[in-house]
């Protein structure tokens, strides 16, 4: 019976390839050079936008994201990043500003600390002791934000310009006779 199911899905993608193969091929190279024009402009400007965006666009992405990030998401940031809140330790995780963070309690900061940021229910306002996580999750964050942005941006310009050379070089030889061809032939 699988063998039967594996072998009718596998048809089934042979004949989707079979029907999309002709019209692959039946493109010319003036077609070929308009979709790598194309692609080379959305990559472009993709690019140019991960080059573009700054510091307060980004804080502003990243703040956003944490405050639609549901309270184990931000746990798992914290635990990975080893930082205690967004911006602020105090904040608890019922904050109404949304930037409020679970407890700290299994960061290496917390160990053996009476602070409510490291006490599971608890925030740093409730007790006496001040949070001794003094690492906000965004100046990490955003390290490694900045620098994606920087290498995203980076490749993909160099790959953008890698296809508008392509699209030159198609341009260049499209109509180029082969020397090898014999000239009486017709072609």
């Amino acid at each position: 019976m699988w063998k039967l199911n594996c072998h009718s899905h596998c048809q089934g993608s042979l004949d989707k390839i079979k029907a999309i193969l002709p019209m692959i091929l039946s493109l010319s190279v003036s077609q070929y050079m308009i979709i790598l024009f194309l692609l080379f402009l959305v990559q472009f400007a993709v690019a140019c936008a991960c080059l573009a965006v700054n510091k307060a666009q980004q804080e502003k992405l990243a703040t956003a994201g944490w405050k639609k990030a549901d309270n184990k998401l931000r746990h798992q940031v914290q635990i990975y990043f080893n930082c205690c809140g967004f911006i602020d330790a105090t904040l608890g995780k019922e904050d109404v500003s949304g930037l409020g963070h679970p407890a700290c309690d299994e960061l290496k900061c917390c160990e053996n600390s009476e602070a409510g940021c490291c006490k599971r229910g608890g925030t740093n306002s409730t007790s006496t002791v001040s949070c001794p996580c003094h690492t906000a999750c965004w100046s990490i964050i955003n390290e490694y934000m900045d620098q994606a942005l920087k290498i995203s941006g980076g490749i993909g310009l160099f790959f953008s310009f890698t296809e508008i050379i392509g699209v030159w070089l198609a341009f260049r030889f499209r109509n180029l006779k082969d020397p090898r061809a014999n000239p009486s032939a017709f072609l």
